[in-house]
């Protein structure tokens, strides 16, 4: 005999999980740029341990000369990373060589300045995943140099779809004079990027589509709040650069992912 009441049920729970998959989602890249307002609560207690040793995280590169450089990196935090190195962690995360080398790079540098910070690599990796996909939201991608193309931009902040944020940055960055947009793989909003954007490939320019200049600036927005080797100041942090509990544990989630598939 069949039970039609059940088979309702059913569909609805296959429903329910399904629209709850595409809201995080949704969250996940866009509604992660607008640090004022605080949106909803997640259950779910995902965490990041604490990281382990440099040494065993990277091989930085060298001075005798073993360092194999790609031809357009002529300077800049990603010549601070081992090029053999990148390349196993790319294979084995499946995060873009370009990419892993502008994480790991702005983590050599943050933890050099502030020791006491303990940041790791795939953190950074993992908010970029979140953010952009590692710079390949909407066909986009990292080039040689680190400049996404196209450029990366995040929905308008009208007041359509997102709290209103007027523009700060008379459409410097983000290409409109009217309100602010984030942009870049790493998402700043323009007025944040005026604070904390940086030069992390030494050419003189801090350009938020730039996966070295975004990871260095991302490292120490981080870094800013303190020591990240434990669970509630990494959490603070990352709540810190998006006030969504869902965006800290999807985070969490994936940095943990790529510690497990990098070793470290």
């Amino acid at each position: 005999m069949s039970t039609p009441t059940l088979s309702r049920l059913g569909l609805w729970v296959m429903m329910g999980v399904f629209i709850a998959c595409a809201v995080w989602v949704f969250v996940g890249f866009f509604n992660l740029h607008e640090p004022d307002a605080r949106a909803g609560t997640f259950t779910q207690t995902t965490i990041i341990g604490a990281p382990v040793s440099l040494s065993a995280e990277f091989a930085p590169a060298d001075d005798s000369g073993t360092h194999t450089q790609l031809a357009s990196l002529e300077g800049g935090n990603a010549q601070k990373i081992d090029l053999t190195w990148a390349a196993s962690a790319a294979e084995s995360t499946g995060i873009p060589l370009r990419a892993v080398l502008g994480y790991a790079g702005a983590t050599v540098v943050v933890n050099a300045e502030q020791p006491s910070c303990n940041l790791t690599w795939t953190t950074i990796a993992a908010i970029g995943n979140v953010e952009s996909g590692h710079g390949t939201h909407a066909g986009s991608h990292i080039s040689a140099n680190g400049v996404t193309q196209p450029p990366i931009y995040g929905p308008l902040l009208d007041g359509a779809s997102y709290d209103a944020v007027s523009d700060t940055d008379g459409g410097q960055f983000d290409g409109n004079i009217l309100f602010d947009r984030a942009v870049g793989p790493l998402q700043f909003i323009p007025s944040t990027w005026e604070r904390w954007g940086a030069d992390g490939n030494g050419d003189g320019i801090r350009d938020p589509q730039q996966i070295d200049d975004a990871a260095l600036a991302t490292a120490r927005y981080l870094c800013h709040y303190g020591d990240l080797s434990g669970v509630d100041g990494w959490r603070t942090a990352i709540f810190a650069y998006n006030h969504v509990e869902s965006y800290v544990d999807g985070v969490a989630a994936m940095a943990n992912i790529y510690a497990e598939r990098a070793g470290s």
